[in-house]
């Protein structure tokens, strides 16, 4: 009886493709819309977290506070100030445990020059451990090293933009650019690291050694930033309470002042942004299952329908023999084979259109096998849902009354 039912119910929903295409079509663009939808929040997730990571793991960024005008006037952006020196960096090695690397750094930007060509970049001044923190790899050359450091070396490490921009697909290494009119020596080039979150390019960039930078480039004492990455990630919250301590100490910073400095946790960081792109992935299913809810509302109008235009059809059949559950059995497949082929239909829909929006927009979109499962077992409980109550009044019918229905 079942697969019969099963094929009694396919040829009535044949007999009227009209219908039945319309009734599917809330089904399919509910199933597509949260499927795409859910693509679009997770693509947004992962590019935040895999933009995150690309700053480091296990890492505490020290930054100077906002600096204020003359008189105590308004404050300016954060990391204005000049408070963070090199030797801030280096107290900050020897006093706090379960440091792996650290890397002070200053940057600016300047007109990079090789023959004919130039390239406006970020140069950022550093220490070598930095492509330990960053995990930058090279695809010719070698990194700035302590030596470089110690003896403020004119040396450079090209990031792939950068090395392309200037010198096409010829090697760079060995080759000397000015910086600022300052001749620098190319010891290396970055493997492509591409664009982060916020579409920024993370392959522009020029690096040489932070002493070389405050010296010889900038002119600067100060620094504009601290990478400190710990062992473990459950050393961050210690370090920070320690790194902020020995900061105010060495700051001279009395008990009711403000911190003239940060210490970000980019570990709690990309928790929080998980946490807010994982709320806005639900709240957009949520707004596209809305679209499923009415297509369940559909499903129940047209089984009520066919209850009504089959109300002979049920008298003769419970005259016959058939029982009430066997009339239950027979609407309710009805109901779910137009909730579930409607629903086989979205998920091909779904994923076409993230896809499509992937190839179109350029957005990132991530298609997750347990929407594309929650979607479908959400249209087989619609079916089911929506289905129950036509069925029911269909099998409730009395023969007699049903017989006599014109």
């Amino acid at each position: 009886m079942f697969w019969e039912s099963i094929l009694i119910a396919w040829e009535g929903l044949i007999a009227n493709k009209l219908r039945t295409a319309l009734t599917m079509l809330g089904i399919i663009i509910g199933v597509g819309a949260v499927i795409a939808m859910i693509s679009i929040g997770l693509g947004v997730q992962q590019k935040v977290q895999s933009s995150i990571s690309s700053l480091g793991s296990n890492l505490l960024v020290v930054m100077p506070g906002a600096s204020s005008s003359a008189g105590g006037g308004v404050r300016q952006a954060a990391g204005s100030n000049i408070t963070l020196t090199y030797t801030d960096a280096k107290a900050i090695g020897k006093s706090v445990s379960g440091i792996s690397n650290l890397a002070p750094a200053v940057s600016s930007s300047y007109q990079l020059v090789y023959g004919n060509q130039n390239w406006k970049t970020s140069v950022q001044g550093t220490t070598p451990d930095q492509q330990a923190i960053r995990s930058y790899t090279l695809a010719a050359g070698s990194f700035i090293s302590s030596r470089d450091e110690n003896d403020r070396a004119r040396v450079v490490v090209l990031g792939n933009t950068v090395a392309t921009n200037l010198f096409g697909n010829a090697s760079a290494i060995g080759k000397m650019i000015r910086i600022d009119k300052a001749p620098f020596r190319v010891i290396g080039v970055l493997d492509a690291k591409g664009q982060s979150s916020m579409g920024q390019d993370q392959d522009d960039i020029a690096i040489i050694p932070i002493t070389t930078a405050q010296e010889r480039l900038l002119g600067i004492t100060y620094i504009h930033s601290i990478s400190v990455q710990m062992e473990r990630e459950d050393l961050l919250d210690k370090a920070q309470e320690d790194i902020t301590t020995l900061l105010r100490s060495r700051h001279h910073l009395a008990a009711t002042a403000e911190n003239d400095f940060s210490v970000r946790n980019l570990t709690a960081l990309m928790s929080t942004m998980q946490e807010t792109t994982g709320t806005m992935t639900i709240f957009l299913g949520a707004i596209a299952a809305i679209s499923l809810l009415v297509g369940g509302i559909g499903i129940m109008n047209i089984m009520l329908v066919s209850v009504t235009e089959r109300t002979r059809e049920i008298g003769i059949r419970k005259a016959i023999g058939a029982t009430f559950s066997n009339i239950l059995l027979q609407f309710l497949i009805e109901a779910m084979v137009v909730s579930v082929s409607g629903g086989l239909v979205g998920i091909v829909l779904g994923i076409g259109a993230a896809y499509a929006i992937t190839s179109v927009f350029g957005w990132q979109t991530v298609i997750s096998p347990l929407s594309i499962g929650a979607s479908f077992g959400i249209t087989v409980v619609i079916g089911l849902f929506f289905g129950i109550y036509p069925a029911r009044k269909a099998a409730l019918l009395d023969p007699i009354d049903a017989l006599r229905y014109e």
